[in-house]
């Protein structure tokens, strides 16, 4: 942190200055006068489309900050998409809410390496976003109401990367319901040299029965039938146990659960981060989780009897999933409508003081 790299120039991109160039932030005036706070926030219609940034590289974003009202519809209707090196599909494309790190438009305030969110719905996202040439952003309303956006962008130019250097990728799906026996795809398959980095879970359970004992399956580089990583059970994938907890670690864990309860059949919000523990392939990667869940009998007395009582079985889920590929890459999954984001969320409370 002492070190001061000769060829890198901080800067940072906002409507106070949406170039991010040398001396050109704060030069709209407002009432109080030139350079007086004259363009901190944009009101953004529904269907309108807002460029955040276009920057030349080489460069690496470090941090975004953003902030709007804490509406659901907000939240997941909104899309924030990312393109790197002028290749022409996004490299990110995801809820604005699920690209902050939270499932179903809303969550509490929490902290993870990934994220942080205020209790103001102050949001955060601090993966480093290498790119050589070029680094574009857009956000793009698709509710029904309009966005009050507040944002900024942290990077930094002069950075020496190679021209294969890995680019951040997000990509969102759900599936609502799931199909009973076909596993829920957290990641594709994607080809080339990949870093799985993790993903935002959201499930909202359709059976009050216990639904979190599928197991994760990361079928790496000539896994066809069998994975080489496979997990034991959903809330063990998560870095919990016994149940989703509401608790919000560094790594894992579970920044939201619907009901307070020992039986777990509310929906909930959680992530797993593979940074000190790697997931990485050569030639092609593909991560997925089952949809299984158990009906206990409380007859079991043997494992026997307890893998009797597992069935599979059907629920809403929710994924953004983050990994690192260089580019060229294949364009991503195709992004759900507005419609199917946004129907049938569970109602998340707000942390008292967000902005309605």
């Amino acid at each position: 942190m002492y070190e001061i790299p000769a060829k890198l120039r901080s800067r940072s991109i906002c409507f106070e200055n949406p170039t991010g160039a040398p001396c050109a932030g704060a030069t709209a005036a407002s009432p109080l006068g030139p350079g007086r706070k004259g363009s901190p926030v944009r009101l953004v219609q529904p269907g309108e489309r807002v460029q955040l940034a276009d920057i030349e590289g080489p460069g690496t974003i470090r941090h975004i900050w953003l902030t709007t009202h804490s509406k659901q519809e907000l939240l997941r209707g909104c899309v924030l998409r990312a393109w790197w090196d002028d290749q022409p599909h996004p490299g990110i494309e995801a809820p604005l809410g699920d690209f902050f790190g939270f499932a179903h438009g809303g969550t509490p305030a929490f902290q993870s390496c990934a994220h942080s969110v205020g209790a103001a719905l102050g949001m955060n996202i601090w993966l480093p976003m290498p790119f050589v040439r070029r680094a574009r952003f857009e956000l793009v309303n698709e509710a029904s109401v309009r966005l009050p956006l507040f944002y900024q962008i942290d990077f930094t130019v002069g950075d020496e990367h190679p021209a294969d250097v890995a680019r951040l990728h997000v990509a969102f799906q759900r599936q609502n319901p799931t199909m009973p026996g076909r596993d829920f795809e957290i990641l594709p398959r994607r080809e080339g040299r990949i870093r799985y980095l993790g993903a935002v879970l959201g499930v909202r359970p359709l059976d009050p029965r216990w639904w979190g004992e599928g197991e994760v399956k990361m079928f790496i580089d000539d896994d066809t039938t069998h994975p080489t990583i496979a997990g034991t059970g959903t809330e063990d994938y998560v870095g919990l146990s016994w149940g989703i907890q509401p608790n919000a670690f560094q790594y894992h864990g579970a920044n939201w659960r619907e009901r307070d309860d020992m039986a777990h059949t509310g929906a909930v919000s959680m992530y797993r981060w593979h940074v000190p523990d790697p997931i990485v392939c050569e030639r092609s990667l593909r991560v997925t989780i089952q949809q299984i869940g158990h009906s206990p009998t409380g007859k079991a007395k043997s494992i026997e009897d307890y893998l009797a009582e597992l069935y599979e079985r059907a629920d809403d889920w929710s994924c953004a999933t983050f990994w690192y590929e260089a580019t060229p890459s294949a364009p991503l999954p195709p992004l759900p409508d507005a419609a199917t984001r946004t129907r049938d969320l569970p109602v998340v409370t707000p942390s008292p003081g967000a902005p309605a």
